[in-house]
């Protein structure tokens, strides 16, 4: 990812999970724009359907978007609607010059066509799974999965 970043490149996080691994690409990739942060909730194609799944948070993009290259980070990539969501958002703050996708795992299961630039892992979960990213009070990521 170094190679493709400078240091006013946007990273932004989609809560929960994309939040804490923006966080830490951000200290190793040395940038100097502070990280952004998505909840997409209002911006997903089910949310009529499906309500409300958790607390929503406030959405904050401390830059600058327009004209600016991004990294939208998320956890894990599954359908790629939560990504298109994040997208929608993000042009409501303005329009970017460009969007990069970095993902810690991919599932696969895609409903769009959405993939990651830069990828972690990509691992079969099966379909009546699903994959969450969890962090301790120290800090400490790591992965539970459950049956749907």
């Amino acid at each position: 990812m170094r190679p493709h970043v400078s240091t006013t490149t946007g990273l932004v996080g989609i809560r929960t999970g994309g939040v804490w691994i923006a966080e830490r690409l951000h200290a190793e990739l040395k940038l100097t724009a502070p990280t952004g942060t998505l909840d997409v909730s209002f911006y997903r194609d089910d949310f009529n359907a499906e309500g409300l799944k958790h607390e929503v948070k406030p959405s904050a993009i401390p830059f600058e978007v327009e004209g600016r290259d991004l990294i939208l980070v998320d956890d894990v990539l599954y359908t790629g609607r939560t990504i298109r969501a994040a997208m929608n958002e993000l042009f409501d703050y303005g329009r970017p010059k460009s969007i990069k996708l970095a993902a810690l795992i991919d599932r696969g299961g895609r409903q769009l066509p959405i993939t990651a630039q830069f990828l972690g892992a990509a691992i079969e979960v099966p379909a009546n799974q699903s994959i969450e990213l969890k962090r301790d009070v120290r800090g400490k990521l790591s992965f539970a999965s459950s049956e749907n």
